[in-house]
């Protein structure tokens, strides 16, 4: 058991790359076994991601040489509070997601239970390596998988959206590859910690071309983060892929927000040159994002188009919170963060599920019109938009669950009492209110900007959320329920009860997030601890 802890810091990454060799191994048959294997990794995922949390709440910091390799030369892995706390959220997802794919999707092709597991090594590794060239490795992992998985299930949409997911994150890998190219000439390191300790002792007239550097490597991160104008992409591509993959990609625009606020709070939130270097740009492009994803909101009945533009929103308002650069707004957005991509994912999932009640109702109504009615309703009888009469009509207990998901999806968007949502977005407003003291000199500025974005963002997601329930579930009467199935039920369910334990236990949670962003603004800490860790004896 000493030893699996030892080496724990690796498991994310080594647990799903093992899956996906194992089902690759099963070939095109035995789909079932392959699907048991899928959701049997995802659920040890969820385990051992809980364990790395534990670890890093003791304040022991995962630090891996892989291969018994010191940093900076070394490939290293760091488990810190931050990473710990993304690899939960990335696993319940990921496990929710699978249960979902149960249902139909992942059926329709073969590699899918293979891609799943891929993305999911690509998304863990991105979280864990503290080396910016692996980092750069992992994006590829887990774009070259979910280039598959948006294509699953074919179709049009599919593939013209893909093509223009292709494009723009091939454009993204290669400013990536520039941006890293720029850094190292001017650095001689990739590794993380090795960059923050040598950034201060950059000469000044290199200093200009760090900067170019810098900004380069951001905007692959932002492309990926979804910020406003880079962020078309999105809609489109979040809407047209199937609902689990949807789901998984809600975390994926997570990877971009996390690589950001890594990277400015280890490199260009101490004093120095460089000090809070491209700060205001963040602040000013997150509340920029807020605006257009709340505009987009206002502009669709459509639930996918309703979950992907709420992304949008909540993309804007981490970036903002980046560029506030507080560690009491920073708290605030971790816990946002967590609940957000949650809310997200359960959305996406609940789409396709409310999306078959029109499909079901449609096909009862022709039904009804190749039968003869003999008993016609009388002028007293209260008719519904079909002309069917509602007195004495059972509700479907399916359509009763599907509302109070729904219902609670709303909640947690919208930023309504009581559940986690709520406890998010005040969370957020307290600490911008309260951050007269700040890093960044334009947020006593923008401050009141950011406050109304996010109550103006909670006004149109209510909005929103009305119209298309109306649409989707109130204006369709019906007589027999669409049919839902256990696992894409517990998917739903799961996440839910998720953010209702974000909820129960907001405290310890607030308490874990304040930790986390108290140690992402002592960037020594980490420094220290990465390049202090030795290698293993050898034998």
């Amino acid at each position: 058991m000493s030893t699996l802890l030892a080496h724990l810091t690796i498991w994310p990454i080594l647990l799903p790359l093992v899956s996906a060799a194992v089902l690759l191994l099963l070939g095109d048959e035995h789909r079932r076994l392959k699907s048991l294997v899928n959701v049997t990794a995802c659920l040890a995922g969820v385990l051992v991601a809980a364990l790395v949390v534990w670890r890093a709440d003791a304040d022991r910091l995962g630090v891996y040489l892989a291969s018994n390799w010191e940093a900076p030369f070394g490939i290293v892995l760091v488990a810190d509070r931050l990473a710990a706390l993304m690899l939960l959220v990335t696993s319940i997802v990921g496990l929710c997601a699978a249960l979902h794919a149960e249902g139909a999707w992942s059926r329709v092709g073969v590699y899918f239970h293979p891609l799943f597991q891929i993305q999911l090594m690509g998304i863990n590794g991105a979280f864990l390596t503290g080396d910016l060239f692996n980092l750069f490795v992992f994006f590829e992992v887990m774009l070259a998988a979910s280039y598959g998985l948006q294509l699953h299930g074919s179709g049009l949409p599919r593939v013209r959206s893909g093509l223009h997911y292709l494009a723009v994150n091939l454009l993204a890998s290669a400013l990536f590859l520039v941006g890293l190219a720029v850094l190292y000439g001017v650095l001689g390191t990739l590794s993380m910690a090795d960059i923050a300790a040598k950034l201060p002792h950059v000469p000044a007239n290199d200093r200009g071309l760090l900067h170019a550097g810098a900004t380069i490597l951001a905007l692959a991160f932002l492309i990926k983060a979804a910020v406003w104008p880079l962020n078309a992409w999105l809609v489109p591509a979040y809407t047209a892929a199937s609902a689990p993959v949807a789901a998984l990609f809600a975390v994926m625009t997570k990877v971009g927000i996390y690589t950001l606020l890594r990277l400015w709070t280890l490199l260009f939130s101490a004093d120095g040159p460089s000090s809070h270097f491209g700060q205001s740009f963040l602040l000013h492009g997150g509340l920029v994002t807020i605006a257009v994803g709340t505009i987009g909101l206002l502009t669709t009945v459509r639930l996918d188009r309703i979950a992907a533009f709420s992304i949008v929103v909540s993309s804007g308002t981490l970036l903002a919170a980046i560029g506030a650069d507080t560690p009491a707004v920073m708290s605030a957005a971790l816990f946002y963060i967590v609940t957000a991509t949650l809310a997200a994912s359960a959305l996406f999932l609940l789409v396709e599920l409310v999306e078959r009640i029109g499909k079901s109702r449609r096909q009862q109504l022709t039904e009804d019109d190749d039968d003869d009615d003999e008993t016609a309703p009388g002028e007293d009888t209260n008719l519904d938009d079909a002309q069917l009469p509602l007195v004495g009509r059972a509700f479907p207990v399916s359509i009763a669950l599907l509302g109070l998901a729904f219902m609670s999806c709303t909640m947690l968007v919208a930023g309504l009492p009581p559940l986690s949502g709520f406890l998010a977005k005040l969370s957020l407003l307290t600490a911008v209110v309260d951050s007269d003291a700040t890093g960044s000199a334009d947020l006593p500025a923008a401050r009141w900007v950011f406050l109304a974005l996010l109550l103006v963002s909670s006004l149109s997601s209510i909005v929103s959320f009305s119209r298309a329930g109306i649409k989707h579930l109130w204006a369709t009467g019906r007589r027999s329920a669409p049919e839902v199935k256990g696992a894409e039920a517990a998917a739903v369910t799961t996440l839910l009860l998720s953010c209702a334990l974000l909820t129960v236990f907001a405290e310890p949670v607030l308490r874990y997030t304040r930790a986390t962003a108290e140690q992402l603004h002592a960037p020594p800490s980490y420094v220290d601890r990465v390049l202090s860790t030795t290698a293993e004896p050898r034998p």
